[in-house]
């Protein structure tokens, strides 16, 4: 487990405090335990489709074509890659 070294402070309603304490005690977990897994679970969820996707076989195949079409020289990038830094 990574060494707890950050902190976080948060406001929040009454009536989610007590909606947080009472789904930990369900858990057997402290607040803190809920609240950073909770969290964590649901930034895994919603940075998910960055880095990992799902294809049905007909996706799959589409996929796997176009990784396996030879590289198209596109005059309209060439310039643009060939134009220097704005500064």
């Amino acid at each position: 487990m990574a060494e707890k070294t950050a902190r976080l402070n948060l406001r929040v309603s009454r009536v989610d405090n007590d909606l947080f304490r009472a789904a930990a005690v369900t858990r057997d977990e402290s607040l803190s335990e809920f609240i950073v897994e909770s969290g964590r679970e649901r930034a895994e969820r919603l940075l998910a489709d960055r880095d990992r996707f799902v294809l049905d076989d007909e996706q799959w195949a589409a996929f796997n074509a176009a990784l396996e079409r030879p590289a198209e020289v596109r005059p309209e990038l060439l310039d643009l890659f060939a134009r220097t830094r704005p500064e």
